[in-house]
């Protein structure tokens, strides 16, 4: 049971998909509550493989080997380590909650529905690859159903928000099948075990006979990296690479934002946690820096943007690159730090990388709570503007109560998850990247501007008569809202019980 439990997680959402299909499309019904069930049982093996896994124990666990392409040396590898295991848990939480967010949801229930499980494929497979042409593979087909899930059950603007994303996106996909192909080739390997222990010994000789192209180990090692670079900082999104994600969010159904704010952004982080820093430690550290320069700005920026936005959903959607920049914040500790011999430097980019895979799970858990919420006002009101709401708590107190709580978390109050990771991102980084980090802080003020204005914008000043009719949050919208909320003050009170995994991992990982 143990060996083939990833297998199983992986598979049980296409599975799903496969049953949700053959439901006859007039039960409605019958559809929703099918692809809702189906997705618990991943959630359910993923906690069983949660309480499961050591800790204490080096390397990647649950693997599971399936041939593939053996004569190129590549195979269906997957596994999970303390980096990944907690973004295969975020993923098999979210799911569930976005299908039963979206049973307001009328025409093509049953394509919606298959669609959203075979997402939860696409994404899974990225976390627990271990064979970079898997990773790829899997990176792919996670981009098509949110491409259709935009383009058919988007807002007005759906058919250019859709095809941006797909274009941007893939645009970053050629580059990574670039360089996992330069990978591949110069090592003779796609598995990522072999490759950690490969790619370091890798000499120009054993380089020139893989690739007799007249190019030196260093130029190529240097195109790899500026490719796998690309790749994730388009998916995070990076500043200035970001343009596609507020389109993308501001046209997706509440579901889809729901699941590409809380999942698909972390697959660029995850990648350069996984496979950029551990490649290219040498250039990792070299422009480390510029890094660190790119996620200040993506804090600093994305908070002005979200204040200057009145349409809610578009707000929230810049609010992700604000929270994603201290995410790389503490990534760029990391690469600096990667083959450091200073026991406060290694200690310093510990506690930053620490808080940036915390805060990849916080922010899933407070940015698909946001997107949810704002999506139950607009069922209500048919707009997002901030200027044609504002006085609803009188009218609907329940989801007044709800909204502070959440729009709390993510600004990062103490006792709230949102707090512990950016912490610790700020708490390390302090001692690698003092400047960057002290102009963060701008963007952490902003931050509290911007989510004052939110909560001022939706719930505040004088009864809004406007809206006096409309029905307060259903109890089917509290189950998908309350476990989040759970979550985010279960981890603000106390955070050891993700950490400990967490740190195990990044210690291993120095």
């Amino acid at each position: 049971m143990e060996n083939n439990l990833l297998f199983y997680i992986l598979l049980l959402p296409t599975l799903a998909a496969i049953l949700v299909v053959v439901v006859p499309t007039t039960n409605k019904n019958t559809i929703r509550w099918v692809a809702f069930g189906s997705s618990l049982i991943p959630f359910l093996l993923s906690i069983l493989m949660w309480f499961q896994f050591d800790k204490n124990q080096p390397g990647f666990q649950f693997e599971t080997f399936l041939p593939w392409f053996s004569a190129i040396g590549s195979s269906f590898h997957f596994g999970v380590d303390g980096i990944s295991l907690p973004m295969v848990l975020l993923t098999t939480i979210l799911t569930p909650l976005a299908i039963l967010a979206s049973y307001g949801i009328k025409d093509q229930v049953k394509a919606y529905m298959a669609l959203f499980l075979f997402l939860e494929t696409g994404v899974l497979g990225v976390f627990i690859s271990l064979d970079l042409l898997v990773f790829f593979l899997f990176w792919e087909i996670g981009l098509i159903p949110m491409y259709f899930l935009i383009n058919q059950w988007g807002g007005a603007k759906r058919n250019y928000a859709a095809l941006k994303f797909i274009l941007v996106t893939m645009a970053g996909s050629l580059g990574l099948l670039l360089s996992i192909q330069i990978v591949g080739i110069t090592t003779g390997s796609f598995d990522l075990v072999k490759i950690y222990q490969l790619w370091p010994t890798l000499t120009e000789a054993n380089f020139q006979k893989a690739i007799p192209l007249g190019l030196s180990l260093a130029s190529v090692k240097a195109i790899a990296f500026w490719a796998f670079v690309l790749a994730f900082a388009i998916k995070v999104p990076v500043w200035p690479v970001h343009t596609w994600l507020p389109d993308a969010h501001t046209e997706a159904p509440t579901a889809g934002s729901m699941i590409l704010a809380g999942v698909l952004l972390k697959l660029g982080a995850y990648g350069f946690i996984r496979l950029v820093i551990p490649f290219f430690p040498v250039e990792a550290n070299r422009y480390a820096g510029a890094l660190a320069v790119l996620a200040t700005a993506a804090i600093i920026f994305g908070a002005l943007a979200a204040f200057a936005q009145k349409d809610l959903k578009r707000l929230v959607a810049y609010s992700s690159i604000n929270h994603m920049g201290f995410v790389v914040l503490g990534i760029a500790a990391a690469a600096f730090a990667w083959q450091s011999t200073d026991k406060g430097v290694i200690e310093s980019a510990t506690i930053a990388l620490n808080g940036s895979i915390l805060q990849m799970f916080n922010h899933g858990l407070t940015s698909a709570g946001m997107f949810f919420l704002v999506g139950v006002v607009y069922d209500r009101t048919h707009t997002r503007q901030l200027d044609e709401l504002g006085g609803l708590w009188p009218i609907l107190p329940r989801y007044g109560a709800i909204f502070l709580f959440t729009a709390m978390a993510a600004l990062g109050l103490p006792g709230l998850n949102g707090f512990v990771s950016e912490f610790l991102v700020v708490r390390g980084a302090w001692g690698i990247f003092p400047l960057a980090t002290a102009l963060s802080m701008i963007g952490l003020f902003f931050t509290g501007v911007y989510i004052l204005k939110a909560i001022a914008g939706v719930l505040h000043g004088p009864r809004n008569d406007r809206w006096l009719a409309i029905p307060e949050i259903s109890t089917r919208e509290v189950w998908v809202i309350a476990p989040l909320m759970v979550l985010m003050l279960w981890i603000g009170i106390w955070p050891a019980s993700i950490l400990n995994l967490i740190n195990h991992a990044v210690n291993f990982f120095f």
